[in-house]
């Protein structure tokens, strides 16, 4: 990886490129879809909800998609929501990815699913997008720029691959506006980060970038929900997952979610949809 990527990155590719969070990711957090999901009932099935997440996304910018569509999916994981895209609407999605682990899992369920004419993987990074201005019609990204030392940088590159009139739907876990100074350490630690982004944060970006602003949903609970979810499975699951993630992982992974949750239910942290489009 390039030296010029942040230090926060190069992290994040080394934690989901291990076997630990590799196995977790995909066995408990969601499997194909590795992001937020929108909850209707506190005891629904993860991978329902996550997909709920993507359809609610897909929806607010249907009108754009087309077999003639391209898409890139910023921070893809698994792949999960570039397969639903290509699935329901015939178009093309590059997934962009630093983990070369989840790239694997990414290309063969496109191939296992007859998708991979649909889909490009790319291993890569969101601070340096490697490919030509104004290609891509629509940016997508589900809760991956948080990665990112440098979130100017990222916006900069997604403004930059983007088409003239093109859209950016995307989530990110994030700090509440009023977050009091202080009070996110646990969770900031966990993840090797300095800062979270906010709604506020990602308003004044696009501002920057002379973005309109489509939509801005606010889902703050469902982060709760979905931390909670994932933690009570991986509790509920211990047992099954012993030769697949080791005892010390699941141990700091229920610490590191109780963090999540407490900064959640204390009204510290925000989530939802951010829509927004690039000058035509």
């Amino acid at each position: 990886m390039s030296e010029r990527y942040s230090s926060v990155v190069k992290t994040a590719q080394e934690y989901y490129n291990s076997d630990d969070a590799d196995n977790f990711y995909y066995h408990v957090w969601g499997g194909e879809d590795i992001h937020v999901g929108l909850y209707e009932s506190q005891d629904e099935d993860i991978t329902t909800a996550s997909q709920r997440t993507v359809a609610t996304m897909a929806a607010q910018c249907a009108s754009r998609f087309t077999p003639q569509t391209r898409i890139i999916d910023v921070g893809s994981g698994y792949g999960g929501s570039a397969r639903w895209l290509a699935k329901k609407y015939g178009c093309h999605v590059m997934c962009l990815n630093l983990s070369e682990t989840q790239n694997i899992r990414n290309r063969l369920m496109n191939n296992e699913q007859d998708l991979a004419d649909c889909i490009e993987v790319v291993d890569g990074n969101f601070e340096e997008i490697p490919s030509d201005d104004q290609q891509f019609d629509i940016a997508w990204s589900q809760d991956a720029i948080l990665h990112s030392g440098r979130r100017e940088k990222v916006l900069d590159e997604v403004n930059r691959v983007l088409k003239p009139g093109g859209e950016f739907i995307f989530t990110d876990p994030m700090q509440a506006d009023d977050c009091p100074e202080g009070v996110l350490g646990p969770v900031l630690n966990r993840i090797h980060l300095d800062s979270l982004g906010s709604f506020a944060f990602y308003r004044q970006q696009a501002r920057r970038l002379g973005w309109e602003e489509v939509a801005v949903i606010d889902h703050n609970r469902q982060l709760v929900n979905h931390y909670t979810r994932v933690r009570q499975e991986l509790v509920k699951r211990r047992e099954d997952l012993a030769n697949k993630v080791s005892a010390d992982y699941i141990d700091r992974m229920v610490q590191g979610l109780g963090h999540w949750i407490d900064a959640g239910s204390n009204g510290y942290l925000a989530w939802g949809i951010m829509y927004f489009r690039k000058p035509a």
